[in-house]
């Protein structure tokens, strides 16, 4: 897992489809929906935390975007 769109089908494995209309907020959800598959002990540590760390770093991207 290497990108958004790898998260975007991990969720999707699980019928898990978001979108709010604001890329960010698609993530902040994506984030959420990430934890609650890793609580439910569906994914593994190592796929929760990777994808916790693709989801941070494309938020903070979002998040550099909307200041300028």
């Amino acid at each position: 897992m290497e990108s958004l769109y790898d998260v975007q089908q991990l969720l999707k494995r699980f019928g898990i489809i978001i979108y709010l209309g604001k890329r960010i907020y698609d993530i902040e959800m994506m984030s959420q929906e990430v934890k609650h598959l890793y609580e439910g002990r569906l994914i593994d540590q190592q796929t929760y935390l990777r994808a916790w760390t693709i989801l941070k770093r494309e938020h903070q991207i979002e998040l550099s975007r909307e200041e300028k």
